[in-house]
């Protein structure tokens, strides 16, 4: 089959999420014998960000570690959607697109009924702006596939789309996985400041359980504020910066825990959405404490995958907990192995992708999370 992807970026994962699980899933399909073309914009602010701040190295640096995977620039009013779409069998557009492509997109199927068209939506706008989700034009497109059951709904509930899907994003094992490392410190947390969605929940549940505790920690992401950095530098926080999603495997073989930080919409308005994060951190084998998030789709197993802390004081305890007992720390590893391994790969969500596809005009409403 040929599969069509329109993305923010594939190479670029400067504050930009999807790349990691959309490197995933293109890899797994590649690797069946699928034909698979990604077309990302030329001016792309995640990518512009990228050079600006680390040079062409970095891109050079994406294409060492992805050698089969590789992107088409293209000006989103002027490409030439007939030679873009030849031949396709599945088109993928995320929504971080321009809504006047996206729209395009759907009048060209609207007139080639040849292949399946989906709506990607991995954020949470469905909740926390509903008007920009309902300004797509998505009329003519066979579907949705939302990163969890609560955005499915929303988008049956306000009938932006015909029908939705919840499939969840999930960890490219070809990447992630335990790798053996001289030990550097006992904590690492790898995730970007949030634009004031998280700032709080960083300071409770990360900073202050380090001070506490006098531990060796470091925090990688980008758009943290001088003041920010100030907090980490005054509680003894090395900071890394941006770190490519392609080596964080090998930095979390080097600490001796992590932790689970969601912003507060998907806390508090989306339950059920961990985002990536935690399916990458358990496939590496490193034992992961949480910050609060409802697990309403029964992802994980609390307790056994990873444990949740319900405030600051609880991180510290848990933290404290695992640091301390070797079995502990060994069980949880173990048994956020097998999950990931049994349900949360690429792999397994290339599977949901052709189950969905191939089910065509069957689903008359919205299909399950299965």
């Amino acid at each position: 089959m040929r599969f069509v992807i329109f993305t923010h970026s594939l190479i670029s994962d400067w504050n930009h999420g999807n790349a990691h699980f959309l490197r995933g899933i293109a890899s797994e399909l590649s690797a069946r014998g699928h034909e698979v073309r990604i077309f990302e914009p030329s001016n792309g602010w995640s990518l512009s960000n990228l050079v600006a701040e680390y040079g062409d190295g970095a891109i050079a640096d994406f294409e060492r570690a992805y050698p089969d995977l590789r992107s088409r620039f293209f000006d989103p009013e002027s490409l030439d959607l007939a030679v873009a779409l030849d031949g396709a069998d599945v088109v993928i557009v995320h929504e971080w697109n321009d809504r006047g492509l996206v729209a395009r997109i759907g009048k060209y199927r609207a007139r080639n009924s040849s292949f399946h068209l989906f709506f990607h939506d991995t954020h949470h706008r469905a909740a926390t702006d509903p008007d920009s989700i309902a300004a797509y034009d998505l009329e003519h497109y066979d579907g949705v596939l939302a990163y969890g059951g609560a955005i499915r709904d929303l988008y049956v509930q306000k009938r932006w789309a015909r029908r939705a899907w919840t499939w969840h994003e999930a960890a490219d094992t070809r990447v992630f996985y335990p790798r053996q490392a001289a030990l550097e410190g006992d904590l690492v947390w790898i995730g970007n400041w949030g634009d004031g969605e998280r700032s709080s929940e960083i300071r409770e549940f990360l900073i202050r359980p380090v001070r506490q505790l006098g531990l060796k920690a470091r925090i990688y992401g980008v758009r943290y504020p001088e003041a920010a950095l100030d907090e980490l530098a005054e509680a003894g926080i090395e900071y890394g910066g941006w770190l490519p999603n392609y080596r964080v495997p090998e930095v979390f073989a080097r600490y001796r825990v992590t932790m689970h930080i969601p912003r507060r919409p998907y806390a508090s308005a989306l339950p059920g959405i961990p985002t990536i994060r935690p399916f990458e951190a358990l496939a590496c084998g490193i034992p992961m404490i949480s910050a609060p998030w409802q697990d309403s789709e029964n992802l994980f197993r609390s307790g056994r995958d990873f444990l949740f802390a319900a405030d600051g004081d609880e991180m510290t305890a848990h933290l404290h907990a695992v640091l301390s007992n070797h079995e502990l720390a060994k069980g949880l590893v173990s048994s956020g192995l097998e999950t990931i391994r049994s349900r949360h790969t690429c792999s397994h969500r290339v599977d949901e992708l052709l189950a969905i596809a191939s089910a065509g005009e069957s689903k008359s409403t919205y299909g399950g999370r299965r």
